[in-house]
């Protein structure tokens, strides 16, 4: 009953994430509007997170499931895919790196301006 009650939480939020989505006039997906309701919803304990932790879990561990049917999507439209593929594999090397750099470059502002704000509270 706990996993029923935490996966229809979680079901909740990601409906009135669709619903947003056709009523806010903005390119934003669902999704996206469910994970910021979710985040203020844990930010301001309207729900704890012992509510949606264990269901969560569940759901990132069988993550890599949800990417099979995309996975045999391209392999069937292989035809299409062929002529751009060297395109599309250059830009997302190009975009992977570039995001690990800002990535890394972000953390390390952050790091570095908590450390300045330690020093200085001593």
């Amino acid at each position: 009953m706990k996993y029923l009650k935490q996966f229809l939480i979680i079901l909740a939020i990601s409906f009135i994430g669709e619903i947003l989505k056709y009523i806010v006039p903005l390119p934003i997906p669902a999704s996206i509007y469910g994970m910021v309701i979710m985040f203020i919803c844990l930010q301001t304990k309207i729900l704890k997170l012992d509510d949606v932790k264990s269901v969560g879990k569940f759901l990132i561990e069988i993550m890599p499931v949800m990417f099979i049917p995309a996975g045999v999507g391209l392999m069937s439209s292989w035809g299409t895919l062929k002529p751009v593929l060297v395109p599309v594999s250059v830009i997302t090397v190009v975009v992977i790196i570039t995001v690990m750099l800002a990535s890394g470059w972000v953390s390390q502002l952050i790091i570095r301006r908590d450390k300045k704000k330690e020093t200085e509270n001593e």
